[in-house]
């Protein structure tokens, strides 16, 4: 049966746990055949990524574990030409033998993710190998799992988890590789801002944000701060008209969401 990690972005406080826990569990450890003991600097088998988007005061953070993919249809495994890279049986997890590995680096240029890593004093490809010692004794997760304080990283049977993969999604799932770590809750991109009368230098409660991309559409209207925020947007281009009783409206053309988009503050003329 395949093994899988289902990480819920959502539960992830930032705390670096997993990633410590790896280093602890890897430096200075021969996991032979397994994997060679990991390097003290340069390499994070299990790399917690900080998201920063939009700018002050408009800002959301978070935090994205990444590891091995152990993909179903693996890249680094078909570039191997020493057949150093393979597949076990019981678990699905993939794994490069230290001992056979010639460190050409085929597979870094074949893995999409950016996850394996290149010991300079030994000359071989590294990565996450799921902690394939730990499972093989007996533990049923690999040491990034154990150690997390809110159960945002967890690692088990394809099968036992199939309600938290459902709705779930994976990274770079245009290149077919059928990864098999799944993210739940990764936050869309978002607009905010506050709108203000300049004249009466205070803030304007109700008034209606109306967006659009295509034929989509999304309401909202401003808090008691005069803020408005929409969240979780796909990325995209958009139109969004601000409007309010006894003021001009406002539009703002063509905003597009490769990058969370902080407004500011949002001025609106009185009506003549």
């Amino acid at each position: 049966m395949a093994k899988v990690f289902v990480i819920d972005v959502a539960r992830c406080s930032g705390c670096y746990n997993c990633q410590l826990a790896c280093k602890d569990e890897h430096v200075g450890n021969d996991w032979t055949p397994y994997a060679k003991p990991q390097p003290e600097i340069g390499q994070f088998w299990c790399k917690v990524e900080e998201n920063v988007c939009g700018t002050l005061p408009k800002v959301k953070i978070h935090y994205i574990p990444k590891l091995c993919n152990h993909c179903t249809k693996a890249a680094c495994l078909e570039a191997c030409p020493h057949e150093a890279i393979y597949r076990r049986e019981q678990d699905g997890l993939i794994l490069i033998d230290p001992e056979k590995c010639q460190g050409c680096k085929s597979c870094q240029e074949a893995c999409p993710y950016g996850v394996i890593y290149f010991n300079e004093e030994l000359k071989i490809s590294q990565k996450c190998t799921g902690c394939a010692h730990l499972l093989d004794n007996g533990r049923s997760r690999p040491r990034c799992a154990d150690v997390c304080p809110t159960q945002a990283l967890k690692f088990g049977e394809e099968e036992e988890l199939k309600d938290l993969i459902e709705g779930a999604e994976v990274l770079k799932a245009e290149t077919g590789l059928g990864p098999k770590v799944y993210y739940r809750n990764i936050p869309g991109k978002f607009i905010a801002g506050t709108v203000y009368d300049p004249v009466e230098k205070d803030v304007i409660e109700g008034a209606r944000c109306l967006l659009s991309c295509g034929p989509k559409t999304w309401d909202i209207v401003t808090d008691d701060f005069g803020d408005f925020w929409f969240k979780d947007l796909p990325v995209g281009t958009f139109d969004l008209t601000i409007s309010a009783p006894g003021y001009e409206p406002k539009t703002f053309k063509g905003l597009k969401t490769s990058q969370c988009i902080n407004l500011g503050d949002i001025p609106m003329d009185k009506k003549q």
